[in-house]
């Protein structure tokens, strides 16, 4: 197969393993890769076309995030638009902007986290950092921890693709930390 590839530094031939698909995937992990593309043995590649052929299996990161404010709704969507997320940077003792999370709320937990976050809503942005839409952000007392899952940490110190989980109450804002792999 390999051989059928053109000489482009733009095109490389990534190695297959016929077999033992859960040790590779734990193998991306470890090597803190995205992920692993699995394919049926007897399948064929359609372009432009997603079928059961072809799956992607994404490794995951979760990490403990302060909420410490939103954004406005838009279009359709009742109640905040995006959540904005800090870490402890408990050497400094300050916060660190961690990024945005707009994904993985159903309605009812939209509703919930709102009315939850209105008794904590401030005046003051709790970390020094600019951040995109700060200027339509409402800011919060650091109080509420949340769960993220999300793919890796950026240049920038943000987290790529977060999806929101869930809230913990076993945990004090104060406690959360930017966790290492």
């Amino acid at each position: 197969m390999k051989g059928l590839l053109p000489r482009d530094p733009l095109v490389r031939y990534s190695e297959h393993v016929a077999q033992f698909g859960k040790h590779e995937f734990a193998k991306a992990q470890r090597a803190h890769e995205e992920g692993v593309i699995a394919k049926r043995g007897t399948g064929f590649y359609y372009s432009g076309k997603r079928t059961r052929e072809w799956l992607k299996f994404k490794a995951v990161n979760e990490q403990e995030v302060v909420i410490v404010g939103y954004t406005e709704p838009r279009r359709s969507r009742k109640y905040f638009g995006s959540l904005a997320l800090a870490v402890r940077d408990k050497a400094e003792k300050r916060w660190v902007y961690a990024g945005h999370v707009g994904t993985g709320f159903d309605q009812a937990a939209l509703k919930f986290l709102y009315e939850t976050m209105q008794p904590l809503r401030s005046d003051k942005k709790p970390f020094y950092q600019k951040v995109k839409s700060e200027n339509a952000t409402t800011w919060l007392i650091p109080k509420l921890v949340g769960e993220v899952k999300f793919t890796e940490w950026t240049s920038e110190s943000e987290m790529r693709h977060p999806v929101f989980l869930g809230l913990r109450t076993d945990k004090r804002a104060l406690d959360v930390v930017r966790e290492q792999a």
